[in-house]
């Protein structure tokens, strides 16, 4: 599979998160953040333990439960403290960090060399994520911007990890490894803080199902794919398309109007991942055996 194909593939991911705020807003039940994370989790990785029927080994015990914790379980919980407790425009500028962090940190983790053209596209991501979502009057609140800038790091590291450490296995159970470590981290917090979960509406369990099979399962399916393939920080700057593809589903769908700022803010984010693709290219070397080939008009020629 071409770099190319490869981008588009995982550009999947972040184009799938984008529909969980409509999802979570319109057919889920409210105030349960935590529940919502751990169905989002563990059902999904317990699918895809079910088809591979593949479990750990040796090391890969405690590294399939720090991948999980960072990737899945600490994300998801810091998230959702994070949407709880500032508006929606602030939290989701702190979790577009995340490209920043790992911008910054692939050239000392993993080695990558990362373009000065990926590191503006970065920072300008941040810019446009803001122009699309920050309101004048969105307040601050302190355990909420910890809890963003939380989540941000812990997915920064768990694609650091995730490149660094490879995978031992297929894809499928590599993601569901991580799925069921980060839906049991969540389990305990779910019930202390939370309780048992209510009684679910047709609309909750269809919210539900859509979060946990598209929205995590096949969406980490091709996010991990693509991080094991491609350089770190080429892969998070997709990221930015989740704020995106929320904005766009809340003008479309909810008919939520976006001014001349936020429409800006959303052609600077495409902007932005279309620099940071084309950063991150290697360029192209011709091998032996093509600079060794027959042109085409050679080829011709040697067969009249």
């Amino acid at each position: 599979m071409t770099p190319a194909r490869t981008l588009a593939l995982t550009a999947i991911a972040p184009l799938t998160w984008g529909t969980s705020y409509l999802v979570t807003t319109e057919l889920l039940p409210p105030d349960r953040p935590l529940l919502t994370a751990t169905l989002r989790a563990l059902p999904a990785g317990l699918l895809l333990l079910a088809i591979t029927r593949l479990l750990p080994r040796g090391a890969w015990w405690w590294k399939a439960a720090v991948l999980g914790t960072l990737n899945i379980g600490a994300f998801f919980a810091l998230m959702f403290v994070s949407a709880y407790r500032l508006p929606g425009g602030v939290a989701a500028t702190l979790a577009a960090v995340h490209p920043l962090l790992v911008t910054a940190l692939a050239s000392g983790v993993l080695g990558e060399r990362v373009a000065p053209l990926a590191r503006i596209a970065a920072g300008t991501g941040v810019v446009g994520v803001a122009m699309l979502v920050l309101t004048p009057g969105a307040r601050l609140d302190v355990w909420g911007v910890l809890a963003g800038l939380g989540s941000a790091a812990a997915t920064a590291a768990g694609v650091l990890l995730t490149k660094r450490w490879g995978r031992p296995v297929p894809i499928l159970a590599f993601t569901g490894w991580q799925l069921v470590a980060g839906g049991l981290v969540l389990v305990l917090p779910t019930l202390l803080l939370e309780g048992p979960p209510p009684a679910l509406s047709a609309a909750n369990l269809l919210g539900y199902a859509w979060l946990a099979i598209p929205g995590t399962a096949l969406a980490y399916l091709a996010w991990f794919s693509g991080i094991l393939r491609l350089p770190a920080s080429r892969v998070s700057l997709l990221s930015f398309l989740t704020p995106l593809t929320a904005g766009a589903l809340g003008w479309v769908v909810l008919g939520q109007s976006l001014s001349p700022l936020q429409l800006a803010g959303g052609v600077t984010i495409l902007v932005a991942v279309s620099v940071g693709a084309y950063a991150g290219r290697e360029p192209h070397r011709p091998s032996v055996v093509d600079a060794e080939a027959p042109r085409p008009r050679e080829l011709v020629g040697a067969g009249t």
